[in-house]
């Protein structure tokens, strides 16, 4: 793991519900295992772990006194006596997964099994605006803490940047993404206030990380989830496991050249993905197009993302033509993807997403023409389950994750969360 200034991050492979191969000590392997089963019983814990049934019984007293675990009746017996269950008690702790877009601030507040308490979200120039980003974090979050329960505590926080992460140098961003910050994500605030573990990660992957755990990827381990808002990103999960790259830059598809003569990108590239089909370029397209359409429910304004999808979902021609043009940008530029990765789900999430069909459709059309027959024949095209609250929850997952991944659980620090 890396710490820089109070902000921690794992490095390399993801540690996910499926890793016990167990560092630290007996108690966190055995609080590590009830937590990814949620019900067992002891006997199964001293099976699974080899450990003697003496020794799980001392360290499970010492778990259920720390309010992780609680006894819940009894299971099946396979000859003698029924055992007892123990079940990992997902209220007793809090998380917080923020997530900090170009444009935005949400803020998830989560139990321990990534069920959503409480969800809020509030538009901010990120970009221009360190300090009142900053202010706003903690203001959301503490609006977030006060609808914990009084025996909760929070126990960490993820943070979602949309900026690659490298995972040798998590404090370092490009400053191209956010030009105010200086090339720091400036995070040690949000640390020194909650004084718990903070782990970061690109908006995209915690996207797919909450897709995978919770929402439309369950039961998926590979799949792709593609995040379309002020930029485009990509989070791939491979055999599981969240995939960032040599320096945590996988998954920038937005810089994908798509017109290596078109529009200067904010990157320095020309033609980028992001600059067909990226928020700003939309919106820019369907002013374009005012003349075409006259009857266009949009002429007349100045029409945002919202518009646009609410248009094309009451039949607008103008913002039917935008959506479709934006489906066949994106399907170019995944079609190479699904040659290279074979993936068994693509998952849409962020602007577009919510006209589903609309967009989904000539997006699989392009697939049928521009992917090899068995690189797309089982590929499952479809949009998330999370809507816009999917980087939050992903977010929090991380911290979720990340937690139960530490040594010495039972002893680390939490903060009050009724505030």
């Amino acid at each position: 793991m890396n710490v820089i200034n109070g902000i921690s991050r794992v490095n390399g492979k993801q540690s996910g519900e499926n890793d016990l191969r167990g560092f630290g000590s007996i108690s966190d392997r055995i609080l590590r295992l009830i937590w990814n089963e949620h019900r067992i019983s002891r006997i199964e814990i001293a099976k699974r772990l080899g450990l003697a049934r003496s020794t799980v019984t001392e360290i499970v007293k010492e778990i259920i006194d720390s309010g992780f675990v609680n006894e819940v009746g009894t299971g099946k017996s396979k000859g003698g006596r029924r055992p007892i269950v123990l079940e990992f008690q997902d209220d007793t702790k809090c998380i917080l997964g923020i997530d900090i877009g170009q444009n935005h601030v949400s803020v998830a507040l989560t139990n321990l099994r990534g069920k959503l308490i409480h969800w809020v979200e509030r538009s901010h120039p990120v970009r221009h605006d360190l300090e009142g980003t900053l202010n706003l974090v903690i203001e959301l979050s503490d609006i977030c803490l006060t609808r914990a329960k009084i025996s909760q505590q929070l126990m960490g926080i993820g943070v979602s940047l949309p900026s690659p992460i490298d995972p040798v140098n998590p404090g370092v961003i490009p400053e191209v993404v956010l030009p105010e910050w200086g090339g720091r994500n400036k995070l040690e605030r949000i640390a020194q206030k909650y004084n718990v573990p903070v782990y970061i990660d690109n908006d995209a992957n915690l996207g797919a990380i909450a897709e995978h755990r919770w929402g439309a990827g369950r039961g998926v381990d590979d799949m792709i989830y593609i995040k379309s808002s002020t930029g485009i990103g990509a989070g791939y999960i491979l055999d599981g496991q969240i995939y960032r790259g040599a320096t945590g830059s996988a998954g920038e598809i937005g810089h994908l050249p798509i017109d290596i003569y078109g529009k200067r990108c904010v990157c320095g590239l020309r033609g980028c993905l992001v600059t067909y089909v990226g928020q700003h370029a939309l919106e820019a397209r369907a002013e374009q197009l005012f003349n075409d359409y006259p009857e266009s429910t949009l002429k007349g304004k100045k029409p945002s993302i919202i518009d646009i999808e609410d248009a094309a979902l009451s039949g607008d021609t103008l913002a039917l033509r935008v959506v479709r043009e934006a489906a066949d940008y994106l399907g170019t530029a995944i079609a190479g993807w699904l040659n290279v990765m074979n993936p068994r789900m693509v998952i849409f999430g962020g602007d577009l997403a919510r006209t589903g069909e609309l967009l989904l459709e000539p997006i699989r059309e392009k697939f049928r023409h521009c992917t090899i027959v068995n690189s797309v024949a089982d590929v499952k095209i479809t949009t998330g389950e999370l809507g816009a609250q999917a980087v939050a929850i992903g977010a929090a997952t991380l911290a979720i994750e990340e937690t139960f991944a530490e040594t010495d659980i039972l002893k680390q620090k939490t903060h009050p969360a009724a505030l």
